[in-house]
């Protein structure tokens, strides 16, 4: 029994070693694989066999030039990375889950994840130093650790719970305890929705705010959740704020979003050529200008007040067009 435990494991072993041969280079001859692998041709070939069994899509030629080579298949096997290419690979998503390629920031973040599961610790040690050399010129998001991004995403797809330190309105840095859902990346940060086990409610935390974060072991029933994107984005764009406001804009809501960035407000299309603008600020004439710059006509949903601002802003901006008379200067008659 052992022997043949031992068998096993080599052929294993020896048929991963053939995969990785495979996927380094374009075309392998039979004799060239052999002799990497320590066997006869006769073996490469049932390892090749082996190989096509488990979905790899290796294609032998003959003559001169053939060989074998791993085409493309219908659906994407695991790949076999040595260390620099597992450190290189590393860096390259965090760059894309910094914000390095638009909309690459959640699928990057997903396979990191995946990555640094798997990830020997002496090559996790280096991958974390090199992704502090990452930067971005045009400012990019706001920096987090990559470090705590990762462990964030892990507890969210392993349902456990997680902690971190957190500045309360106060200023005052609070350990919060969270049953972590999702991760949600806008155009400058990244948040975390996540339903607080202290508050006892749903809320979302900026990740670059967040200090000592960690996973526990410890598992939790997945609760029914609001939709991610829009309540992070609605709590950015208006619940942060000391007023909401509400607007129906006479525009069509792609026109809008294409005006005001997502952070800003929410848009959300009502008819054709008309859409609900949510967006919130400390001051009632700043959302009052932001939405009267779009350039489109509008009636204030919400709040009452704001009505009476605009009768007040209106008043005066035609204050201020009205001009005095201009009296010419005197010319001298030549």
């Amino acid at each position: 029994m052992g022997v043949a435990g031992g068998d096993e494991r080599s052929t294993t072993e020896r048929v991963l070693t053939l995969l990785g041969l495979l996927q380094q280079r374009h075309v392998w001859t039979g004799p060239e694989l052999a002799d990497r692998l320590g066997v006869t041709p006769r073996t490469v070939r049932r390892d090749v066999e082996r190989l096509r069994k488990l979905g790899y899509p290796v294609h032998a030629g003959l003559g001169v030039g053939g060989g074998y080579r791993l085409g493309p298949g219908q659906d994407l096997p695991p790949l076999l990375l040595d260390d620099e290419e597992a450190i290189a690979t590393a860096v390259s998503l965090l760059a894309g889950a910094g914000g390095a390629v638009a909309g690459a920031g959640d699928a990057a973040l997903r396979a990191l994840t995946k990555l640094d599961r798997v990830l020997p610790t002496r090559l996790r040690h280096e991958v974390r130093a090199l992704s502090g050399s990452v930067e971005f010129f045009d400012g990019g998001r706001a920096p987090v650790d990559p470090g705590a991004l990762m462990t964030l995403a892990g507890a969210c797809r392993d349902e456990v719970e997680a902690g971190f330190g957190y500045p309360s309105g106060t200023g005052e840095v609070r350990r919060r305890r969270v049953e972590p859902y999702r991760l949600v990346a806008s155009d400058r940060r990244w948040y975390l929705l996540a339903f607080d086990l202290d508050r006892d409610d749903w809320r979302s935390f900026r990740v670059d705010r967040m200090t000592e974060v960690s996973a526990r072991t410890w598992r939790f029933a997945r609760r029914t959740a609001p939709d991610a994107a829009a309540y992070v984005q609605e709590g950015v764009a208006s619940r942060v704020y000391a007023h909401q406001a509400r607007f129906l804009v006479h525009a069509p809501a792609g026109t809008v979003r294409a005006q005001i960035p997502a952070s800003a407000a929410v848009v959300r299309p009502r008819e054709k050529e008309r859409c609900e603008v949510l967006c919130g600020a400390d001051d009632l004439d700043f959302v009052l200008m932001r939405v009267l710059l779009l350039g489109h006509g509008f009636e204030v949903l919400d709040p009452p007040e704001l009505v009476e601002r605009c009768h007040a802003l209106a008043e005066r901006l035609l204050s201020a067009g009205t001009t005095a008379s201009v009296v010419a200067p005197d010319t001298e008659e030549t």
